[in-house]
């Protein structure tokens, strides 16, 4: 039997999705299919000042909407808003607590006035993400993740690593699907 090296086996499952799949579909975003707001009461990036979300976080121009805990169901989102939880949430945040990144957290995050901008500092902290994770090595996926990872703070970092590339995949899929529906909005 071959040995599996499963930091590049990690590493590989959400290139191929990001190279082949999620990122070429974000390309010619445009900040009209950024703000898009299919439904009302949706929750987005905006403006500061603006929003009507209980929570507005953000540290610049734009703040990003939520409340806690959380309504049930929760508003709709825009691909603003998914962005700026993948940037920040999914990655962001984790780069910081585990690759040396600045400390950062959705109020001190300054979210992006355009679309470029947003997908600048995705292309940011995926490139960052992916850099730690292949300096992981084999020991490294299976170190504990720590105390940044709350109640996952015995879970091994392969386990980080594999929630890290679902919510990827899940959220870039669901802007990709938002985009769809804008491109076909008018011919409905």
């Amino acid at each position: 039997m071959t040995d599996l090296n499963w930091n590049q086996l990690l590493t590989d499952q959400i290139d191929w999705h990001w190279t082949n799949q999620l990122r070429k579909r974000l390309d010619g975003l445009t900040d009209d299919e950024y703000f898009w707001e299919p439904v009302p009461g949706c929750w987005s990036v905006r403006p500061r000042g603006t929003g009507s979300a209980p929570v507005q976080a953000g540290s610049g121009a734009m703040t990003i909407d939520f409340a806690m805990p959380e309504p049930d169901p929760a508003p709709f989102t825009t691909i603003a808003w998914r962005l700026g939880h993948v940037i920040v949430g999914v990655l962001a945040v984790r780069n910081a607590a585990h690759f040396g990144r600045e400390p950062t957290d959705y109020p001190s995050f300054e979210y992006a006035e355009t679309a470029d901008e947003a997908l600048a500092q995705l292309d940011a902290e995926y490139a960052r993400w992916q850099a730690g994770v292949e300096s992981l090595g084999e020991s490294g996926l299976a170190r504990p993740c720590g105390e940044a990872e709350g109640p996952f703070a015995e879970d091994p970092m392969a386990r980080l690593v594999l929630h890290i590339n679902r919510e990827l995949i899940h959220h870039l899929s669901e802007v990709c699907l938002i985009r769809d529906l804008y491109r076909d909005k008018e011919a409905r």
